[in-house]
């Protein structure tokens, strides 16, 4: 007879242990933990200097996001003319809005032109600001009868004006 070890079973196995690695992953001398904390600072200022100018550029966002409103309003005939009526008041709220708030409460004419021009990242029409004055102070009958050629021109130059006007800061 012979002797033969009886077979393991599979529950007396054991799971070999994983090797301890031949060097530690935590830094070995202080000059990371400086580089470390220099990336650290970076990116937390970073952050921070992200977060503020987003912050500061909430004026833009909501004016751009009311311009898209009226823009969907001028479709509907009812709607309209408070649309229009709206688009000159829209931009004077940006320009008082503006971090640097310039004094710009009492423009008008060729001085708001002239403002509007200033802080325009690109040429104007000649006579914007005269478009937007009329938009605010004419007889409905002719803010009614304003194409819709002329009316395209003055949203878009309006959005681009809100999306690109220059901040002094």
């Amino acid at each position: 007879m012979s002797t033969r070890p009886p077979a393991a079973a599979i529950d007396q196995l054991k799971e070999l242990p994983l090797p301890i690695p031949p060097f530690s992953y935590t830094p070995q001398t202080w000059g990371w933990w400086v580089v470390l904390a220099i990336v650290l600072a970076a990116g937390l200022g970073y952050a921070l200097f992200a977060w503020r100018r987003w912050q500061r550029e909430r004026y833009r966002r909501e004016a751009l996001q009311r311009l898209s409103q009226l823009d969907a309003s001028l479709a509907v005939p009812e709607q309209r003319l408070s649309a229009l009526r709206e688009l000159p008041e829209l931009l004077k709220r940006v320009a008082l809005s503006m971090p640097d708030s310039p004094p710009v409460q009492s423009l008008s004419g060729a001085h708001w032109q002239e403002f509007l021009q200033q802080r325009a990242r690109f040429a104007l029409p000649e006579q914007f600001a005269e478009r937007l004055q009329t938009l605010a102070y004419a007889p409905d009958a002719q803010v009614q009868a304003i194409g819709a050629e002329e009316l395209s021109t003055l949203l878009q130059t309006s959005r681009r004006w809100i999306e690109a006007h220059h901040v002094a800061v």
